[in-house]
C-alpha cells in the first residue's frame, strides 16, 4: 500500500511514514512479548487483549514484567561491563518518576538496581516495598521540610540538592538532629538537550540547578553558584559531601549532549578537588535516554550509550589526573516505556474534510476516532506535544488504510491521543486500540479531569496477568468529597 492509497494522506505530516502492512508491530515499541495470536489479535505473554478487556475493563495499562526486568538487567550488564576498569561498575538508579508502585519498586531492588525518588509520596512507596534508604535518592527542586526529615529518617544514600538555600536547609535540619546528610549537587552544565523545551533540564533558563557561570556585575571575581554551594557542603558538619549530578533531559537520543555534561562536570569535579582539597567520590551523569513511540525513532542500545558514556569518562579523568569517581546514572522511561501498551476501546468516530497546507481549494478526509480514555490516562501529547502510535488490538485487518486521529472522552478539544497514525478503515465502535510506550509518565501524570477514575494498572508474567494497581472507582473520588 503506498502512501496515496491511504485516505487522508495528504494530511500526513512529514515524519509519518506511509501506510504499509497496518497489522505489523514495530519490535522496538513493544515489550519482547507481544505479539499477534492465531486470530489477529494481540497477545501479551501468551493472553489474549479481548481477555483482559473482559476481565479488567478499559482503559487499561498492560505491562510485561518480563520485559521490565530485562531492560533493567541490560542497563545493569551494560553500564557495569563498561565502567568496570574505570570505577568497578556503574550505580543505576531507576528514575521512579516514570512509572512507581510497590511491586515495580520490588523488580527494582530485586535486579540489582537503585531507586530515585523525588517526592515524599515516592519515599513512601519505597519504605512500603521493604527498599532500605542506602539504596536510594531523593531528588526534587522545593524539597519540604517534611521531605527531608523523612530522608534523614530514612538514612537515604543520596539528597540530590537543587539550590544554595534548599543546602543550608539541609545542613540545619542535619546538624539539629545530630545526624549528617549525604547530599550531591545538582549542576546545569549548561548543555542544550535536542528535545522538547518542556523536558530540557540542563540550560540555564529553567528552574533546575546550580548555574556553572559566574554572576553578578562583576562576575569574573565572583564564584559561581555551583562553586558556592560546594564550598559552602565542603565546610559544613551537617554534610556529607558526594559529589555532583546533572541530567540534561528527556527522550534524547543523540549521544553528544551526555559526553559534553560529562566533561563538564568532571572537569568541575577536579577544580573543587584541587582547590578545596577534597575528595568527591560520587558523580551521577542522570538520565533521559530515549525510546521508539513511533517507528521513526531510533532509541540507541543501552551497550552503545555505556560504551560511549565510558569512553568520555577515562579520557576526561586521564587529561584531568584524577581519579574516576563512582559514576550513576538514572534511567526511568528507558525501562519501563516500551514495557507498557495502553488498551482502549473505540466508540465514536467521525470524519471530516480539511484543508490541505499550501494547496488552495483542496481538501482531504480526517477521521476521528474516539477511546475511552485520553488526557486523564495520557497527558503528554498536550504537554509536549508527545507523538504516539496506535494499532487495532483485538483483530488483524485486510482494510484500506485512512489517516486518523485518536481521541478521547474529555471536554477538551485538545483531548488527544495520537495525533495522526493510520489505521484500518473498517475500525468500528467496540473494537480494541492498542497504543505502544505508554510505560513511562502516563499513569504517572493521570488525573480525574471530568471525574474519570484513573485506570488500573496489570502485570504480565509467565502467562499470567495480576493486578498491581487496581482501578479507582467513582466511591473512591466521593470519599475526599466532604459535601456530603
Amino acid at each position: 500500500m503506498n502512501h496515496q492509497a491511504a485516505a487522508g494522506a495528504e494530511l500526513a505530516p512529514a515524519w509519518l511514514p506511509a501506510a504499509g502492512d497496518l497489522n505489523e508491530l514495530v519490535p522496538a515499541m513493544w515489550a519482547h512479548d507481544v505479539e499477534r495470536g492465531p486470530g489477529g489479535g494481540l497477545t501479551i505473554g501468551g493472553i489474549a487483549v479481548s481477555e483482559l478487556k473482559e476481565q479488567y475493563g478499559t482503559p487499561l495499562f498492560v505491562m510485561s514484567e518480563d520485559d521490565f526486568r530485562a531492560r533493567a538487567r541490560t542497563f545493569k550488564d551494560a553500564f557495569d561491563a563498561a565502567f568496570a576498569d574505570i570505577c568497578g561498575g556503574v550505580d543505576v538508579y531507576y528514575a521512579g518518576k516514570a512509572f512507581l508502585s510497590t511491586e515495580v519498586a520490588r523488580w527494582v531492588d530485586s535486579e540489582g538496581l537503585r531507586l530515585d525518588t523525588c517526592s515524599g509520596g515516592e519515599l513512601a512507596v519505597a519504605r512500603r516495598a521493604g527498599l532500605t534508604g542506602e539504596k536510594l535518592g531523593l531528588h526534587g527542586n522545593n524539597k519540604s521540610d517534611a521531605e527531608i526529615n523523612r530522608a534523614l529518617d530514612m538514612d537515604l544514600g543520596r539528597i540530590v540538592v537543587d539550590s544554595l538555600h534548599e543546602l543550608v536547609r539541609v545542613a540545619d535540619l542535619a546538624t539539629a538532629r545530630g545526624t549528617v546528610a549525604k547530599v550531591m549537587l545538582r549542576l546545569t552544565p549548561g548543555v542544550h538537550a535536542h528535545t522538547h523545551e518542556s523536558i530540557a533540564t540542563a540550560h540555564e533558563d529553567q528552574k533546575f540547578g546550580l548555574s556553572m557561570l559566574p554572576s553578578g556585575a562583576t562576575a569574573e571575581m565572583e564564584l559561581s553558584p555551583a562553586e558556592t554551594a560546594a564550598k559552602f557542603a565542603v565546610d559544613s558538619p551537617g554534610i556529607n559531601f558526594l559529589g555532583f549530578h546533572a541530567h540534561i533531559g528527556s527522550q534524547i537520543f543523540e549521544a553528544e549532549g551526555f559526553e559534553m555534561a560529562a566533561r563538564r562536570l568532571l572537569a568541575f569535579t577536579a577544580e573543587i578537588q584541587g582547590k578545596y582539597a577534597v575528595t568527591l567520590p560520587e558523580l551521577d551523569l542522570g538520565g533521559g535516554y530515549g525510546i521508539a513511540y513511533t517507528a521513526v525513532d531510533s532509541p540507541r542500545p543501552a551497550a552503545e550509550v555505556a560504551q560511549a558514556m565510558a569512553a568520555v569518562v577515562r579520557e576526561s579523568c586521564r587529561e584531568l589526573g584524577i581519579k574516576a569517581p563512582r559514576i550513576s546514572i538514572e534511567p526511568g522511561r528507558a525501562i519501563v516505556g516500551s514495557t507498557t501498551f495502553t488498551l482502549y476501546e473505540t466508540g465514536t468516530q467521525k470524519t471530516v474534510q480539511v484543508e490541505v497546507d499550501g494547496q488552495e481549494d483542496l481538501t482531504a478526509p480526517r477521521r476521528y476516532v474516539s477511546v475511552d480514555g485520553g488526557m486523564s490516562d495520557n497527558a503528554r501529547p498536550v504537554l509536549y506535544e508527545a507523538d504516539y502510535a496506535a494499532v487495532l488490538a483485538n483483530r488483524s485487518s485486510d482494510a484500506a488504510a485512512a489517516l486518523s486521529r485518536v481521541v478521547g472522552k474529555h471536554c477538551e478539544s485538545g483531548d488527544i491521543v495520537v495525533r495522526d497514525v493510520y489505521l484500518p478503515n473498517d475500525v468500528a465502535a467496540g473494537d480494541l486500540l492498542a497504543v505502544p510506550g505508554t510505560g513511562a509518565y502516563c499513569w504517572a501524570l493521570a488525573s480525574n479531569y471530568n471525574y474519570v477514575p484513573r485506570p488500573p494498572v496489570i502485570a504480565v508474567k509467565d502467562g499470567i496477568a495480576r493486578l498491581i494497581v487496581r482501578g479507582e472507582t467513582e466511591d473512591d473520588l466521593l470519599a475526599r468529597d466532604l459535601g456530603a
